[in-house]
């Protein structure tokens, strides 16, 4: 590349912000690669500015399907010109320590850090170690909601489903380190603070900027699908999380299929194989696996005329990936006698809040209703 002449002579090409992003999910990657596409350039940067020198750090979780999702994101990263190291963070008991003193140069040489679990105690650890200028926290589902509601209100960090119980020995111990993790998001004049989401915000934190995804990333890249006539489901972790009684959502799962015709069921990474097979043998849905996130395998296609949800991410995230295609995402509310003992106080308050807040979506009456 040829120098720009300025004013006063030749000028050094602007070289890129070099950005360090932690990623432990699929789905957080996935919009990586969103903010990279569209909103990733340096605030106020002309147009045609260079896009970030991102390189993404993957902390390896230990679910196998969870991993399998994240090394085909790995492949798709690369192909858009990212670094990728992936880090087996969990790989033992010395894991942790080790990935720490690995990261530490880069967490000092970093001028962006970008995150997308502030509630990861992993993450949040690592936060302590940088004092890079700016900040960048990309969804990581519905949680993004919580994070940005408990930073505007100075409350400590705590995921919606745990909320209303109290802290666990492991919590105590690592107050102090969350409690600077959260004083290390909130902006300072030091210090810029972006969230870049597909979610309602319904409160800003003071000084924090909010950059719209749209997943144009993902438009650009994959698709538009073949629509077939058909519906299909999506699943959930709500089970998992312990927020959901098991037998409630089968009977859920069968009667939606049965009203809508659906015949295809996207499994959510993180639902238990014994549930899986359970719901296949009661309700003839072929389950589907997917290897990427669902945005994506939407977007690839062939996906339903219909496709039925719970109240999830998917809600949001779908409608936008899916623009344009005649495809409609229609979700269906849980009910409040669904939860079991376990359940969060606030998780049918926040559950209705996820469906009420979607915009594009069909909200169905009832779980039988169309």
């Amino acid at each position: 590349m040829s120098p720009r002449v300025g004013p006063q002579g030749p000028t050094r090409p602007t070289r890129p912000t070099p950005t360090l992003a932690f990623v432990e999910s699929p789905v957080q990657l996935l919009n990586v690669l969103e903010w990279a596409h569209g909103s990733g350039r340096t605030p106020g940067a002309p147009a045609g500015d260079r896009p970030p020198d991102v390189t993404v750090v993957v902390l390896s979780p230990g679910d196998p399907m969870t991993r399998g999702q994240l090394r085909r994101m790995a492949e798709l990263a690369r192909d858009e010109g990212h670094r990728v190291r992936w880090e087996e963070a969990r790989g033992g008991s010395t894991a942790p320590l080790r990935t720490v003193r690995g990261l530490t140069p880069l967490l000092r040489e970093a001028n962006r850090v970008v995150i997308g679990d502030p509630f990861s105690r992993y993450v949040q650890l690592l936060l302590t170690l940088t004092r890079a200028p700016e900040l960048v926290v990309v969804d990581d589902g519905t949680a993004t909601m919580e994070f940005t509601a408990q930073l505007a209100g100075g409350e400590r960090l705590v995921r919606w489903h745990r909320r209303g119980g109290r802290p666990g020995p492991r919590d105590l111990l690592f107050a102090p380190v969350s409690g600077a993790a959260r004083r290390r998001l909130t902006p300072t004049g030091d210090r810029a603070v972006e969230v870049f989401s597909a979610m309602p915000i319904a409160t800003v934190p003071e000084g924090v900027r909010i950059t719209a995804n749209d997943f144009s990333w993902t438009r650009s890249r994959f698709g538009p699908p073949r629509i077939s006539a058909g519906a299909d489901l999506v699943g959930t972790s709500l089970v998992e999380t312990g927020v959901v009684d098991p037998d409630r959502y089968l009977d859920a799962v069968r009667a939606l299929a049965r009203a809508h015709g659906a015949t295809r069921y996207f499994a959510h990474r993180r639902e238990s194989p014994e549930k899986l097979h359970r719901l296949a043998t009661s309700t003839g849905l072929e389950v589907c696996r997917p290897d990427l996130p669902l945005e994506l395998i939407a977007r690839r296609g062939p996906i339903g005329r219909t496709v039925l949800s719970f109240p999830s991410t998917v809600v949001h995230t779908l409608p936008l990936a899916l623009a344009g295609t005649g495809a409609r995402v229609a979700v269906c509310d849980i009910e409040p006698d669904w939860l079991t003992e376990r359940a969060s106080p606030r998780a049918h308050g926040f559950l209705s809040g996820v469906t009420g807040t979607a915009r594009d979506v069909h909200r169905l009456r009832s779980v039988c209703a169309g």
